[in-house]
């Protein structure tokens, strides 16, 4: 059998198309080493990650880390699936509370979801500006960052309301991101963040 007549076979059965078929289906699947892969309104996108990419990561990883500890529960490229139709998302970076669980499925919970931020890729831009930010802003997720390695800017959204999030902050490369005064409670320091 091949790839094509299982998801059709896979698709046939129920007659509902779900993000658990559509993640097994990517699962034997052969997604090239060093790709990230998630699911965007149904819709699958897989784009390389690229050092500049990993680094921003990294540092807002750490941040985390040197702020709540080795044992805070942050995640990349975790699946969580979000509010809205098939959003099966891998944040680059996923921050739950403390006493988060898992649910029956096996999955993090997009209530527990405290802080996400997601480095730019320019294949994949859109999202991240737009039904993922809808997205979070529907899951409530207090802060959303957006971290543009091509503008060399940070934006920071926070008080999500009905699918938008109220306040947007533009920080340039460099300059310190402010976020004492939200769920995250931290400075983030920019100034080797890398530009692209």
């Amino acid at each position: 059998m091949t790839v094509l007549e299982d998801r059709i076979e896979m698709a046939d059965s129920s007659g509902e198309l779900t993000l658990d078929m559509m993640f097994e289906w990517l699962e034997r699947m052969p997604v090239p080493e060093g790709y990230r892969v998630e699911i965007v309104g149904g819709n699958i996108f897989m784009s390389p990650q690229r050092d500049i990419h990993w680094e921003i990561i990294r540092w807002i990883v750490r941040a985390l880390e040197d702020t709540f500890g080795m044992k805070v529960k942050v995640f990349s490229d975790v699946r969580i699936d979000f509010p809205g139709h098939l959003n099966g998302f891998c944040p680059d970076v996923a921050k739950l509370r403390d006493n988060s669980t898992k649910d029956s499925e096996g999955h993090w919970r997009h209530q527990d979801v405290e802080f996400v931020a997601e480095v730019i890729s320019k294949k994949t831009a859109a999202n991240d500006y737009g039904p993922k930010k809808t997205a979070y802003a529907l899951a409530e997720v207090p802060v959303y960052l957006v971290a543009d390695p091509y503008q060399g800017r940070c934006h920071v959204y926070t008080h999500p309301k009905d699918g938008d999030y109220a306040t947007e902050t533009k920080v340039a490369f460099g300059d310190d991101v402010d976020l004492t005064a939200t769920t995250v409670g931290l400075t983030l320091k920019t100034k080797d963040f890398p530009r692209d």
